[in-house]
């Protein structure tokens, strides 16, 4: 160690006169003596009649830390470590006194040599950096120089031999003086340096490339922050059986964002299949590095690396990337030897399997010499075995296959970046309509081919959907690794030929994954007839798994196709070819079969595509019939007349006409969603029935059926609305709040809330002015949730067993109109009367007799026991009735006595009474002077030959349960009618009435 890396911060005439007080001034006289004087004698802190302690020689050591921290220019080592390191230099300079030599046999040694004799007898603590212990050394060798220069000095020190050393010793500390003036600190240079690496190493980075795409007006690089997607990182362990494509475990400490795997100063093995993201992440991590500045990323893609031959060690890590900055000396080393680097080693499946070793002892060497780096590897799953660095400490995580909001994500970043907006939504609602596509859009690569194809085509995806699988194949098996300057060990029709006969034995077999004995043996019988094929069945077949990104090994011993969509694809193509289509056709009843018929029509020739067409018709069947027609978006070139026939037959399916039609349509499965037209064209009742279909089909396929009544969220018609709102619990709530409810028309709407989920998603909408909340929902809960309460005019409480204190609705200043049904805890009616409440209907609370407080009620349903023998006891007798509903044990005790009270009231609904009304109850509804409207359920406790006559009554409605000979009694009584009303209940028969009721409009209705 020179002493130049003090860079200036140490002069003589500052260390010079703090060395000399270690040492007893010279007394008179010559100091000739027999044998030379020992330095134990000479230091000034060992013995009696010393003017130096311990304590005085570690300020001495302070004052030289000092001095060389505070003097101009960077900070020789953190300020941390002052002390530690004054501490360290008070030790070396103590261990003077325990030499055993004198001052011609140091003056003999030199400054090096004493300062490593020093540091031998007190060495450093541990834990110092690297700064500390270079400013350590220089520092001790900078002292050692001044002392030698004071020994030289002594009086004592006579022999003519060290007169001309001393001069020597004089002039050369002069020079380092000089020298040290004019050489800059190595770590100033370093800071330089990296001042303009790590800017370009972010700006090289920070664009993504998608490889293997050529389409016309496609972008193939855009930026990195706007275009980066955040995925998933987990432990191969941790996916449960069961789950779908899309479908992710709950959260657990083992799953993790992928650019959070470093945190901590970890290693990492990162596995990946083709296209997950894996270069993109690497990417991520450099930029944001080296835009915090925290640590100095290098990006070594091993693929690269491996061209120069040997792997290159630090100094030659930038110039083996093609770097064109050239650092100082020594640089790479002395980060990495700080523990400041961050190493990201890209691409271990892209090197052949005998350098992987080679690379396994690379990176070893490497962690040994410099540990405390982070460091990332990445690999395609198959590429190395389990555990192949575990005993490095390195820890293994996969990319996870990106989820339904992820692709919505980078759809929409895609198309922003692209600067295509208008071509967003349309292809957000094919992968929702589409399975087979949308099962395809699992990870950035393909995400990216979607969208580039999509965009070619000017929004619209190819009718037949082999375009794009047959683009996605030739990116993955041979475009892509020819872009990234690597060579195929297969071409592409052979790799096809081997994938199809793999993927047409998972057909036949009804599996999605085979043995790996199995899958040699098929590989095996198809070698002869490759001629561009080497190697064994084992060696081609690892070759498959390795670079062709659509066959894995998820388990030991086990292979299948990355996505589902290519397995039916392929097989469809093999079946084609080998003249296996009455063999698909025979499967057509079952629905894992469905996309292998629509591949194949897609491979075959017109006779052939005609011939599956016309024996799915034959079949009869609506579902294969749909099959049918969802084939013929594959089939390009086909007879006219069997294309005819199939739109005819699928005409009279498509669209439904009524709710029975629909609910027949949605047994077809969610094969009917890509198929389902409008709303443009359809009539009211036609676009009723296919939101019904749709929403039927929410469950089993919500991505589907949500683009299907997305597109209905504007129409007019009342019960196209109904219907929306109502299926609003088969799909997730915020997502279905956003993308239909917050668009609908509100008019005659009422949104029924009955999640936590729910109340969420209800707090970010525009507000509804009549709600319903069914279940468990506390009344703050409620209030919080509603964003305006006073625009809520209406609101209705259901099926809660919690305690409701009805009481503190009181925040709806608006509020006219309120229902609580099924709420057995709810209390505090009479402290309504504060609201403009209007209407009010219950049926199972806890305290009726509140009801009398509710003074500005014109409306009121009662359909629970009321208490005392008398209507007038409970019910408000200030309000202004005009409507009043009795329903079941309403009138147990009371029956219909002071009913004449409310001589407002011009409608009676009476409901399912358990108690027969007798001719006095009869004789109370005679007395109402306004009674237009009667109302009558049919009840087992009806005695209708007891209703008096009633003349003013012109409207009845009425069930069709009572029956011809109870219609006509009624007839009889209510001579004055102008309009009846008869509701068809369920099992009951619909039979002619009209002649019961000659001078009334009769309306039959379906309940």
């Amino acid at each position: 160690m020179e002493p130049v890396v003090l860079g200036g911060k140490l002069v003589s005439g500052l260390i010079g006169p703090l060395v000399r007080k270690l040492f007893v001034q010279d007394g008179p006289g010559a100091g000739l003596v027999d044998r030379p004087v020992r330095l134990s004698a000479l230091v000034s802190f060992r013995g009696e009649k010393r003017t130096l302690g311990e304590k005085e020689v570690h300020r001495l050591a302070e004052r030289i830390v000092t001095q060389a921290v505070e003097s101009p220019g960077e900070p020789p080592f953190p300020a941390d470590e002052q002390a530690a390191v004054a501490d360290a230099l008070a030790r070396r300079l103590l261990a003077l006194g325990e030499l055993e030599m004198d001052d011609v046999q140091a003056v003999r040694l030199g400054s090096a040599e004493l300062a490593r004799l020093l540091l031998r007898h007190a060495p450093p603590p541990d834990g110092l950096s690297a700064d500390a212990h270079a400013f350590l050394a220089s520092a001790t060798e900078w002292a050692c120089l001044h002392i030698l220069e004071f020994f030289t000095r002594r009086s004592t020190f006579v022999a003519r031999t060290l007169v001309e050393q001393s001069r020597a010793q004089a002039e050369l500390i002069a020079k380092v003086d000089e020298l040290i003036a004019r050489t800059p600190r190595p770590d100033s240079r370093d800071a330089a340096f990296e001042r303009r690496y790590l800017p370009y190493l972010a700006d090289r980075h920070d664009h993504i490339t998608i490889y293997g795409i050529d389409l016309r007006d496609s972008p193939d690089r855009w930026p990195l922050e706007v275009a980066y997607l955040s995925l998933e990182a987990t432990t191969g362990e941790e996916r449960p059986s069961g789950l779908g494509l899309h479908e992710r475990p709950p959260a657990t400490p083992g799953r993790l964002p992928a650019e959070e795997a470093l945190t901590g100063g970890s290693r990492v093995l990162l596995r990946g299949d083709a296209g997950s993201g894996k270069t993109t992440l690497v990417q991520w991590l450099a930029v944001t590095a080296a835009r915090e500045a925290g640590r100095i990323p290098y990006v070594l893609p091993l693929r690269t690396l491996i061209r120069t031959g040997s792997l290159p060690a630090p100094d030659v890590f930038l110039a083996a990337v093609g770097c064109p900055l050239t650092p100082p000396q020594g640089w790479a080393e002395r980060v990495l030897a700080a523990g400041r680097g961050l190493l990201l080693v890209d691409g271990l499946d892209e090197i052949p399997a005998a350098d992987r070793h080679r690379t396994r002892d690379w990176l070893r060497s490497l962690l040994a010499a410099y540990p405390g780096n982070p460091v990332l590897l990445t690999s395609r799953p198959t590429a190395v075995r389990p555990d192949w660095l575990a005993e490095e400490g390195f820890r293994e995580l996969t990319l996870a296959p990106m989820r339904r909001a992820e692709v919505a994500t980078f759809v929409h970043r895609w198309h922003e970046a692209a600067r295509a907006p208008e071509y967003e939504q349309p292809l957000l609602d094919s992968l929702r309509t589409k399975r087979d596509l949308a099962r395809l859009a699992t990870n950035p690569l393909m995400c990216g081919l979607i969208c580039a194809l999509h965009r070619e085509r000017r929004g619209y995806l190819p009718t037949g959907r082999k375009e794009l699988y047959d683009a996605a194949l030739t990116m993955l098996l041979a475009r892509r690794d020819r872009e990234r300057g690597m060579g195929a060990e297969l071409g592409e029709e052979a790799q096809l030929e081997l994938l199809q006969r793999l993927a047409y034995a998972l057909v036949l077999s009804g599996r999605t994954e085979m043995d790996l004995v199995t899958a040699e043996g098929i590989v095996e019988r198809c070698l002869p007839t490759i001629a561009s094929a080497s190697g064994d069945a084992a060696t081609v077949l690892r070759a498959l798994l390795l670079r062709s990104g659509l066959l894995r090994q998820p388990a030991e011993g086990v292979v299948d196709f990355v996505h589902r969509t290519f397995q039916d694809y392929l097989g469809a193509r093999y079946a084609v070819e080998e003249g296996h289509l009455d063999v698909l056709v025979s499967h057509a009843d079952d629905t894992q079969w469905e996309d292998v018929i629509r591949m194949a029509v897609a491979h075959a020739r017109p006779r052939e595509r005609a011939s599956v067409l016309r024996q799915l018709l034959t079949r009869d069947t609506p579902r294969l019939t749909l099959l049918a027609l969802a084939c013929l978006e594959h089939a390009t070139a086909l007879d006219p007349a069997v294309r005819a026939e199939v739109e005819e037959r699928a005409s009279a399916l498509i669209p439904p006409r009524t709710t029975e039609d629909a609910k027949a349509l949605a047994e077809a499965g969610p094969l009917v969603l890509e198929l389902l037209p409008g709303p443009e064209g359809l009539t009211a009742e036609e676009a009723h029935g296919v939101t019904v279909t749709a929403s039927l089909l929410g469950e089993e396929e919500p991505e589907g059926a949500l683009a299907v009544l997305r597109r209905f969220r504007e129409h007019p018609d009342l019960n196209v609305r109904r219907q929306l709102v109502g299926t609003w619990s088969r799909f997730d709530a915020g997502v279905y709040a956003a993308e239909v409810l917050d668009h609908l028309e509100r008019g005659n709407l009422i949104l029924t809330c009955e999640s936590a989920e729910q109340r969420a998603a209800l707090a970010r909408m525009r507000p509804w002015q009549r709600l319903h909340f069914r279940g468990e929902h506390a009344i703050e809960d409620i209030i919080a949730t509603v964003p305006d309460p006073a625009a809520v005019p209406a609101l209705t409480l259901s099926a809660n067993p919690c305690p409701v204190d009805l009481g503190a609705l009181t925040p709806f200043p608006s509020l006219r109109a309120l229902s609580v049904f099924g709420c057995p805890e709810a209390h505090g009616v009479d402290r309504l009367a504060s609201l403009p409440l209007v209407q009010f209907d219950c049926a199972g609370i806890t305290d009726p007799a509140g009801l009398r407080a509710l003074r500005s009620l014109t409306r009121l349903s009662v359909s629970q026991p009321l208490p005392g023998t008398d209507l007038r006891l409970t019910l408000p007798v200030d309000a202004p009735l005009t409507f009043l509903h009795l329903g079941e044990r309403s009138v147990d005790n009371t029956g219909l006595r002071g009913l004449e009270h409310w001589t407002e009231l011009r409608t009676l609904s009476l409901g399912m009474l358990t108690t027969e009304l007798t001719a006095d109850d009869w004789s109370r509804v005679a007395q109402l002077p306004g009674l237009v409207r009667l109302h009558l359920e049919w009840s087992p406790r009806w005695s209708l030959h007891l209703v008096p006559e009633l003349p003013r009554v012109r409207d009845l409605r009425v069930s069709s349960a009572f029956g011809a000979e109870g219609l006509s009694v009624l007839a009889s009584r209510l001579p004055g009618l102008r309009s009846v009303s008869v509701v068809a209940l369920p099992g009951d028969p619909l039979f002619h009435v009209e002649a019961l009721f000659p001078h009334a409009e009769v309306t039959l209705e379906q309940h």
